[in-house]
């Protein structure tokens, strides 16, 4: 029994014999560790306009779609496409032989019942006539009751006979305006000054009018002078544009240069038609993607834009003067850390266990090594992120490289200043 026991105190003093010398080496080699290449940049404050991105077409505000009335076939083409015109000058004519022949019934139908009502004006007063005697007679005693009953029945039968050849005018004069109008339809002119910016017919071609479907779009006039950039913003930004901000445009058919524009209207529901083959084969696509305001931007310059043209607008949104900022890829996102003596929710196994959110950080430096802050963002523009809470004026932070703040640093590393990874890392973001 007591040799048992004296092994077991042997063992015990081997293991710890091993732990210390697997301490040791695990600390020898520790040191060892090479630290973290960064570069650094003091915070400072800045004056930072937030700006949303936002890609649509160039539209002119004023446009209208030409779609004939009445069906038929054009007959005559008076414009094409580019063509410069003014308001009321001739854009086409649509073969109106059966919109003439139904005018002119309409108007013999007219005739018809204008003659009618003249007969039953020469009646009614015919038979007031004979009632006027045959009342006289009747209170002379002159004339039996059945005798003044029919002279009286006769003038009631004008009178209502009238009333509906007035009725039958009436109708046949509307049949005849209508058939006027339809008649007038056949030619069409321009609306508005403009150019031609869309012809979609041919000179003989069959169309059909907007009376009973949807009519052919022959072509479209568009005022060219004002131009607006129409785009599209996601609903997580919309809240944020209101009319009268600035934005600055690019269109790409115009390389190097950019425009200015404003903020004329924002849409009131969600325009979700998007079918277009980015958004059609882009496999992680979400709701929020997928929902779109349509928001409208006069542009400022007198430029030969042309609709249809891509444009990529920067709309600026919010603006602060004289606030704490930090360069936008000096944010990162880490797990809180655990408090003393407890031990942090992802580490559990627990069922009903809960991951803890991460929450934003930037990296101190601090001589030899970083100190990891959890800070509050404000408002951010393309290279600087306004910082609410969390530093000082005149801190260094860690401003690169992207793997180091991403996924290297956490609180306490070890770090060394390299000022060649600033080049590197623009490198990457471009």
């Amino acid at each position: 029994m007591a040799k048992s026991k004296g092994n077991k105190k042997w063992v015990f003093l081997a293991l710890l014999i091993f732990a210390g010398i697997g301490g040791a080496v695990y600390a020898h080699y520790a040191k060892r560790v090479p630290p973290i290449s960064i570069v650094k940049e003091k915070t400072m404050r800045r004056n930072i306009t937030e700006v949303v991105v936002a890609n649509g077409k160039i539209e002119p505000v004023l446009e209208v779609k030409i779609s004939p009335e009445v069906s038929g076939e054009i007959i005559v083409l008076s414009v094409k496409e580019g063509q410069l015109v003014k308001k009321g000058d001739l854009l086409l004519k649509i073969r109106p032989d059966t919109y003439v022949a139904a005018r002119d019934s309409s108007r013999a139908n007219f005739k018809y019942a204008t003659a009618n009502k003249n007969t039953a004006a020469a009646n009614l007063q015919k038979a007031l006539l004979e009632f006027q005697r045959n009342d006289a007679l009747s209170k002379a005693k002159l004339i039996s009751d059945s005798d003044y009953l029919t002279a009286k029945t006769e003038y009631d039968v004008a009178k209502t006979t009238l009333a509906g050849a007035t009725e039958q005018v009436s109708i046949a004069q509307a049949q005849l305006d209508s058939a006027e109008v339809d008649l007038s339809k056949t030619t069409i002119f321009s609306p508005l000054d403009g150019t031609i910016s869309e012809l979609n017919s041919q000179l003989g071609e069959r169309v059909v009018g907007t009376a009973t479907m949807a009519g052919t779009v022959i072509m479209t006039v568009a005022n060219l002078t004002n131009i607006e950039a129409r785009v599209d913003i996601g609903e997580i930004d919309v809240p944020l544009i209101a009319v009268g901000q600035k934005a600055h445009l690019e269109v790409d058919s115009f390389k190097d240069q950019k425009f200015t524009g404003f903020v004329t209207e924002i849409a009131n529901s969600a325009n979700n038609n998007d079918t277009s083959s980015a958004a059609s084969t882009t496999a992680a696509t979400t709701s929020t993607d997928a929902t779109k305001f349509q928001v409208k931007i006069r542009v400022a310059e007198r430029e030969t834009f042309l609709p249809g043209m891509s444009v990529t607008a920067d709309i600026e949104t919010r603006y602060r003067t004289n606030v704490l900022s930090v360069p936008i890829q000096s944010v990162t996102t880490r797990l809180p850390k655990a408090k003393s003596g407890e031990t942090n929710v992802a580490q559990t196994t627990g069922t009903n266990a809960v991951p803890p959110k991460p929450i934003e950080v930037v990296f101190v430096v601090e001589g030899d090594h970083v100190r990891m802050a959890p800070v509050k963002e404000g408002i951010s523009d393309a290279n600087y992120v306004e910082i609410i809470s969390g530093l000082k004026e005149g801190e260094e932070v860690v401003s690169g490289g992207y793997k180091a703040i991403n996924r290297d640093l956490e609180d306490e590393k070890k770090i060394v200043v390299n000022a060649q990874l600033a080049g590197q890392d623009k490198e990457k973001t471009n």
